[in-house]
């Protein structure tokens, strides 16, 4: 794999620090200056400052992101979600939940683990509550359910249950871009809420809106297997 996504997944560091530490020739690779999306293998002799790459201790956090708060660990975006948490260790989000959300989002240094979760072929559950701006029947409900076309295909099918009037619960297995705003849209609809409550295993509850709490063990083997 790419030096850049190597220590990302070994929690060492984000890919585009790792650019900046290649720029100053601070990495080597088997005795040999790395260069910028340096392919490498990991039993490579990979040292940085002319030490080897620390292990570091996996870091694995669950929380309430408030709405306003964007998931993206770039320095240079206002109200960036690794500032907000403000977590001593160099660590990133799972994924993305949009600015305009609330609810949960993992954060970790386990590069791997967080692949697993994002690859759409695997389908790990998603689960989010959802206002919208005015009451619905139950055909919105199935046509939901039954899968949306938004940019030029259909999404797959989804559980989606009525909580009341306006407002739903959507169980997703994939992750498409803003993909609940865009369904809803479909049917004439505005979404004015959308929390995620749920990814695979690991539940928002009893994390009040803006704090964290650390994974526990058998959370994360849970995930992992």
């Amino acid at each position: 794999m790419r030096i850049n996504k190597l220590l990302s997944n070994l929690g060492f560091c984000s890919r585009r620090e790792t650019n900046r530490l290649i720029e100053e020739n601070r990495i080597t690779v088997n005795g040999e200056l790395c260069s910028p999306g340096q392919w490498v293998e990991e039993d490579d002799l990979i040292l940085i400052d002319n030490k080897p790459i620390p292990v570091k201790d996996k870091i694995y956090i669950a929380l309430n992101k408030p709405v306003g708060v964007t998931c993206t660990a770039a320095k240079e975006v206002e109200n960036n979600i690794i500032d907000f948490i403000n977590y001593p260790e160099y660590i990133f989000p799972v994924g993305r939940l949009d600015k305009e959300s609330q609810g949960l989002i993992l954060l970790t240094n386990d590069g791997e683990l967080a692949n697993k979760i994002l690859e759409s072929e695997n389908q790990h559950e998603k689960e989010y509550i959802v206002t919208v701006h005015k009451p619905f029947d139950s055909n919105f409900l199935q046509g939901m359910a039954e899968g949306v076309e938004i940019f030029g295909v259909k999404t797959r099918p989804c559980i989606v249950t009525r909580v009341s009037e306006d407002t739903f619960r959507i169980i997703l297995t994939q992750g498409l871009n803003k993909q609940i705003r865009r369904m809803t849209k479909a049917f004439g609809y505005t979404v004015i809420r959308l929390e995620r409550v749920r990814i695979v295993n690991i539940k928002i509850y009893n994390i009040n809106i803006g704090r964290w709490r650390y994974l526990t063990e058998k959370e994360v083997m849970e995930l992992k297997n």
